[in-house]
């Protein structure tokens, strides 16, 4: 569906919004604005990477933004972002996507008058602004918080394991997200050549900096925090095996002699001591004090 936003004669540069785009939409637009098959083609398709094309009539932009709500488990790119697709030249915009987006419908209903729509180049670094800092969001009001609450579970509670499912999706999530950071690079870089540069584009650099510096640390927490949890479990199945390695280093005398004792030889002349029975009890018992000794001078207990 086509709806146009801003006009040439008002604004000095029209806008269009295509939402859930099919071929058809494209027919008149196509004519209008020399617009290539393989960009429409790149635009209809699912599941593209951010990336910028340059043509002689216009540019072409695919951007990538999170979505406003995701399953905790989502691992996948159409799953945990959204994309926008933009056309754009010296007098249009054509914005196109498949979804509801927050920030894109704000604009939309802004007053017609607003420095973010002076240009078509103020609307376009507005759009890619926006869809850096829908990452930044994400770090700072979800992803940090879940890690604090996973470092917590580690360093302080006994039962961890349900924790690891949790920490495995939060990881994968991360290393997409800054698999689509680092194909923003190009598109940020490219609106800072001197023909784009701007006060805008300043800002643009700076925010896509510091999301990028929040993904790379929060990334590397991630993997510190799963070899910590690794060594954890690693630590505590020592336990566990030293704790039976120790129970059967005191039973194994006791079982010698029990065993020696059971055979049931016709000549075995202590079967016929009247103390027999309370002399290998104690020779017993000494020799479970005698480890038990040993092991506390060892500082193994």
């Amino acid at each position: 569906m086509v709806k146009q936003i801003l006009r040439k004669e008002d604004n000095g540069f029209d806008w269009f919004d295509i939402f859930n785009p099919s071929i058809d939409d494209f027919t008149d637009l196509k004519e209008r604005y020399n617009i290539k098959d393989a960009s429409i083609k790149d635009c209809l398709e699912i599941g593209h990477l951010p990336k910028i094309e340059e043509f002689e009539e216009y540019h072409f932009l695919i951007l990538r933004n999170i979505a406003e709500s995701f399953p905790e488990s989502s691992d996948t790119l159409t799953d945990i972002t959204n994309r926008i697709s933009l056309f754009y030249g010296q007098d249009f915009v054509i914005t196109v996507h498949r979804n509801e987006i927050n920030f894109l419908s704000e604009l939309i209903d802004l007053d017609k008058t607003n420095k973010k729509l002076k240009s078509s180049k103020s609307l376009v670094n507005t759009l890619v602004s926006s869809s850096l800092k829908s990452f930044e969001t994400l770090i700072i009001s979800d992803l940090s918080e879940k890690l604090d609450d996973y470092e917590e579970i580690v360093f302080l509670h006994s039962r961890r394991k349900p924790f690891l499912r949790k920490v495995y999706y939060l990881k994968r999530q991360v290393d997409l997200i800054r698999i689509i950071l680092t194909l923003y690079k190009d598109i940020v870089d490219y609106f800072h050549m001197p023909e784009y540069q701007n006060i805008y584009t300043q800002d643009l650099r700076d925010i896509y900096s510091r999301t990028n510096t929040l993904y790379r640390n929060i990334s590397e927490n991630t993997a510190q925090l799963l070899s910590i949890y690794f060594n954890i479990e690693s630590n505590h199945t020592n336990e566990i095996m030293r704790t039976l390695t120790i129970i059967s280093v005191f039973f194994m005398p006791l079982t010698f002699i029990v065993g020696v004792y059971g055979m049931n030889f016709k000549y075995m002349p202590e079967l016929e001591w009247y103390y027999g029975y309370p002399i290998i009890i104690g020779v017993m018992m000494a020799l479970s004090a005698l480890i038990y000794i040993w092991f506390k001078r060892k500082r193994w207990l």
